[in-house]
């Protein structure tokens, strides 16, 4: 059986490789969003082990307005490069400096 630790370890490693691909890959937008996912994920799997190991479900509940929350701003994102793509042929974001109409 898996302790605590052993999913705050998870959890740890999950949040240092989305911020550290925040930090090293600032050029394509899409991976910039699959790291932001990455740490809510990160941040999910606390919230679990948490109220796993606390026997209660405020630690899921949280998770599903955090899952909620993930999934309308990657739908909203995606459709935000879409448009981007369409107009300007690139998603790289050294490109996209300016965002007017």
């Amino acid at each position: 059986m898996l302790s605590i630790v052993d999913y705050l370890i998870f959890s740890g490693l999950m949040f240092g490789i989305g911020t550290m691909g925040i930090a090293i890959n600032r050029k394509n937008v899409i991976v910039l969003l699959m790291c932001i996912e990455l740490i809510l994920l990160a941040v999910n799997t606390n919230f679990v082990a948490f109220s796993r190991f606390l026997d209660q479900t405020t630690g899921e509940i949280f998770v599903f307005f955090i899952l909620t929350v993930a999934a309308a701003e990657a739908a909203i994102g995606l459709a935000i490069l879409v448009v981007l793509y369409r107009q300007r042929n690139t998603i790289n974001v050294e490109e996209l400096d300016e965002l007017k109409g």
